[in-house]
């Protein structure tokens, strides 16, 4: 035991004596420690965005949501029912109802183009026909501007992400719905889901005015309780009259952000990977640097009865805490440079702009810490070997 604590006494020395030398190599220093804390940034910010989106993807789903589409489809898009199915799967077992009828919305989607506010381009936004059974299936839906539309009119409400994003989408403004223009009254939040996304309108309305007869692409349900999902989906997909595709809402939106969110997450791992191979070399260079001005330092305490292993743990511990100092300098900036950063970008599954916010979560974070530790760790393991085999006689005679 007292061996233990002498052992533990020595690191502490060493490490100490390491920590006081630091204005002397603050430039080597600082130069490991930004550099670190650019891998932790750039990692911890280009995550942050497919954490951003995948969390507005999974806020859009509901326990007891579903969604139906035509069998093959993996987007709306690509989907179409008749108006006959539609009725089919509204009246089916498990959905939801109120007096209303059944809380069930056939819906038909379009593309327009509209430009970007911050680059004047032009991008696809999406424009949804609804049924009034809508705002009872997506219940978070909020009017914070304005008003609904009227149902049968050519009047159209914005999501509060698309009326950020594009131009052209304030209340009072029109815009261009096939031939006609349509008046902006109302704009809506919807917790940060990617309805938000989206511009609504009367669905019948819509059909009109793209020449879509009676046609639909999805119909959205609220089922009477999330264990009713079984019997929904074996009664819709047994039904001869039926060839239809059914999801929860919490599969549909997976599939949706699955395609992005690897794309992302793979960018962001290679970039950082490149700058770490940099940040690990600068970890080296310190800690060289660090071994070489300490020489006559080391070779002492060793001629004093400081064991090599002492060396090796305790220059492996002042390297880890400067990773460690540049990981919480590039979590910091990542997360004030980067955390609720609002922008758009393409769903490459109905190719439609999603506007969504940068997420820097905790669990980004501590990976960027995880991050930073191991280069530290790679950065001082092979100087720290060096300083424990030293040959005492010779590095006492340095100067």
């Amino acid at each position: 035991m007292a061996g233990l604590i002498n052992w533990f006494s020595q690191i502490g020395s060493i490490t100490k004596f390491g920590l006081m030398s630091l204005p002397q190599r603050r430039g080597a220093v600082a130069a490991t420690v930004l550099g670190i804390a650019g891998v932790v940034a750039v990692l911890v910010g280009v995550l942050s965005i497919a954490a951003g989106f995948r969390q507005a993807m999974s806020v859009s789903a509901s326990p007891d949501g579903a969604i139906v589409m035509r069998n093959g489809a993996d987007s709306e898009m690509v989907s179409g029912l008749s108006r006959e199915e539609t009725r089919l799967i509204a009246d089916a077992p498990g959905v939801a109802r109120n007096q209303a009828g059944p809380l069930a919305s056939a819906e038909l989607l379009v593309l327009i183009d509209l430009p970007k506010r911050t680059t004047g381009t032009d991008a696809n936004v999406p424009l949804r026909g609804v049924e009034p059974a809508a705002l009872q299936v997506r219940q978070r839906l909020k009017i914070i501007q304005g008003r609904m539309f009227d149902w049968g009119k050519d009047e159209v409400i914005v999501g509060c992400g698309a009326a950020r994003e594009f131009t052209g989408l304030q209340i009072g403004s029109n815009i261009k719905v096939g031939r006609y223009e349509w008046p902006v009254v109302g704009i809506f939040s919807a917790n940060g889901s990617v309805a938000e996304s989206e511009i609504w309108s009367d669905a019948k309305v819509l059909q009109d005015a793209y020449h879509r007869g009676d046609s639909f692409q999805s119909v959205h349900v609220t089922l009477d309780s999330p264990g009713s999902f079984r019997a929904f989906k074996d009664s819709l997909t047994a039904n001869p009259q039926l060839n239809v595709k059914v999801l929860r809402q919490s599969e549909f939106y997976a599939e949706q952000s699955e395609t992005l969110t690897r794309l992302i997450t793979t960018l962001g791992f290679l970039i950082a990977f490149l700058m770490a191979i940099g940040a690990v070399f600068g970890a080296l260079n310190t800690m060289y640097s660090a071994v070489a001005t300490r020489t006559r330092e080391i070779a002492t305490l060793r001629a004093l009865g400081f064991g090599g292993g002492a060396v090796v743990v305790a220059l492996m511990f002042e390297s880890l805490l400067l990773a460690l100092a540049g990981g919480a300098l590039g979590g910091g900036l990542a997360y004030f440079a980067f955390n609720n950063f609002h922008t758009s970008t393409m769903n490459w599954q109905s190719f439609s702009q999603i506007t969504f916010a940068f997420r820097v979560t905790p669990a980004l974070l501590v990976h960027g810490t995880a991050w930073a530790a191991a280069i530290g760790f790679a950065g001082g393991l092979f100087p720290a070997i060096r300083a424990a085999r030293l040959p005492i006689a010779p590095a006492l005679r340095e100067l």
